[in-house]
């Protein structure tokens, strides 16, 4: 078997390289492509560990058949489209923690730049001035510093700006009071961080929803004098009108790592010596980009050798340690998701998944993109775990979950219902000695069914012949069953056949089948 192949299209430390070999993955280093070298070559591979060059575009994806997995060594994305991503199948990680401290520490360098002058001053003293007078600068102890965003790097600032004995408030929607009350921050609304902030520091993605969230109107309602900084991403401060609120007054100074265009190689908020600059260099450290090297190297690595998903942008995360225990469940789910499927004639209007004992204490959302991924297989060959809710949600199909702890004779079991244009019908499994698929249950008939790679469905009634019919068809077609299991759900009323077979059923046989007169319905599955 052939090792999975990982394109490393930026310059990333050597280690990043060795761990991947190490293993079992194969890497490839060719840094500086240009766009039409990258499509050339990517359709060789499995992977694609990149920086911020390399610019992963939907045409890029669209050449890429094998790739299942991009890896950002680094927080942002900006250069990989998500969507075409997604839409393609392909898992896209980042390394979130690896720069963490780096761009933490970056951010308190900038406060201290600011609150003293001190790139200001460092030039007037290099011309040879000595102008004491003149760099008056404030101190950062006692004074309140707004976070705006207090995820991971929010979170360290808050802890060195609390070591500097500043008072620390915070304002993110996401940020729980008990949280909060732990790391020893106020929260806030953003009306209240603006109004009593000395200096604002930003810790938050660019979005929607922060896309010039500091904008003419915000920062005049902020209080007068204050200094921002900014070594998140560019596009979340105005800088028109920071430019104009630092030429008002009302903004004493500005520190900024990032830009809205960049590079940035003119702006007018370089003429102003109230405002410090640098060039995107949050990140910019030995340890940091050593740090995210090898962590994205690890993630890739383990997730095509195990199946391990951390750090996924577009995809439910799986642990290394929780790969191995989600491993049978996956099946059975995905067992469960292509049966109901390949019995689905028409429009699927809905997907009901309930997790039952054990299953319900599992990580259940690689669960339930096992299950929509056999589910709209064969609606769809693109599907795949990373694009199946966003397929189902594109198809209108209303997806739900439920857990249980317990329910009579399992100690595990998941149950897929599924509404279509002609009604509901539903399909339960389990694990035998904890890792082996069976089929339990169909549209409310009990039985015992182990699904093989080719298999062959009939509900009919359950009248007296139907089996001696049934094998006869089978025998004189040459077809050999391999298993055979009958569930019914009372004498005389329905039942279902479900038969492992080992040749394959030709459309002939199954009509013969359907002459029948007890037959309702025939259905090859193919697991």
């Amino acid at each position: 078997m052939s090792h999975p192949r990982v394109l490393i299209a930026d310059e990333l430390s050597p280690r990043a390289a060795e761990i991947f070999a190490e293993r079992g993955v194969e890497p490839v280093t060719r840094v500086g492509m240009k766009p039409d070298e990258l499509l050339a070559c990517i359709g060789e591979f499995d992977g694609l560990a990149i920086r911020s060059a390399t610019k992963v575009t939907a045409q890029v994806l669209a050449a890429a058949p094998r790739l299942k997995v991009v890896g950002r060594a680094g927080i942002g994305v900006d250069n990989v489209d998500i969507p075409a991503a997604t839409a393609a199948g392909v898992i896209v990680m980042n390394t979130p923690f690896g720069n963490s401290v780096t761009t933490a520490e970056h951010a308190i360098a900038m406060m201290f730049a600011l609150a003293r002058e001190l790139p200001a001053a460092d030039r007037s003293t290099r011309a040879g001035k000595w102008e004491k007078s003149r760099f008056m600068g404030v101190e950062v102890t006692s004074k309140v510093l707004g976070l705006i965003g207090c995820g991971n790097i929010g979170a360290i600032v808050a802890s060195r700006a609390l070591g500097l004995k500043m008072r620390v408030i915070a304002y993110d929607p996401f940020l729980s009071p008990e949280r909060a009350e732990d790391m020893g921050v106020e929260k806030v609304d953003f009306d209240q961080l603006l109004a009593r902030a000395d200096f604002i520091t930003i810790h938050t993605p660019l979005t929607d929803s922060t896309r010039n969230l500091l904008d003419a109107k915000a920062l005049a309602q902020a209080k007068p004098g204050v200094r921002i900084i900014n070594c998140a991403r560019g596009g979340i401060v105005d800088e028109a009108a920071l430019y104009d609120a630092l030429k008002g007054g009302h903004v004493a100074g500005a520190a900024l790592d990032v830009f809205a265009k960049e590079p940035a190689r003119e702006s007018p908020l370089f003429e102003l010596d109230e405002v410090v600059v640098t060039p995107h260099l949050g990140a910019s450290t030995a340890e940091a980009q050593e740090n995210v090297a090898l962590q994205v190297a690890e993630q890739m690595a383990d997730y095509l050798t195990t199946g391990a998903i951390v750090n996924a942008l577009n995809m439910a995360s799986v642990t290394a340690e929780e790969a191995p225990r989600l491993k049978p469940y996956m099946k059975l789910c995905a067992q469960l998701g292509s049966f109901a499927g390949q019995l689905t004639e028409t429009g699927l209007t809905s997907a009901h998944l309930t997790f039952t004992g054990h299953a319900a204490e599992l990580n259940t959302r690689p669960l339930v993109a096992s299950v929509l991924e056999g589910l709209l297989r064969p609606l769809t060959d693109s599907v795949n775990m990373v694009n199946a809710p966003v397929v189902a949600r594109e198809r209108g199909i209303d997806v739900q979950v439920t857990t249980r702890e317990k329910v009579d004779g399992y100690t595990t079991l998941v149950t897929l219902s599924v509404g279509t244009e002609r009604g509901e019908r539903s399909v339960s499994g389990t694990l035998v000695h904890g890792e082996e698929p069976r089929v339990v249950e169909i549209r409310g008939i009990r039985m015992d069914a182990e699904l093989g790679p080719q298999m062959l469905y009939i509900r009919n009634k359950d009248l007296p012949g139907f089996i001696g019919k049934l094998g006869s068809i089978l025998g004189d077609a040459g077809i050999n069953i391999a298993t055979f299991f009958l569930g019914r759900e009372a004498t005389g009323g329905e039942a279902i056949a479900l038969l492992e077979v080992d040749q394959a059923v030709t459309p002939e046989v199954v009509r013969q089948i359907e002459a029948v007169p007890m037959v309702v319905q025939v259905k090859p599955l193919h697991f």
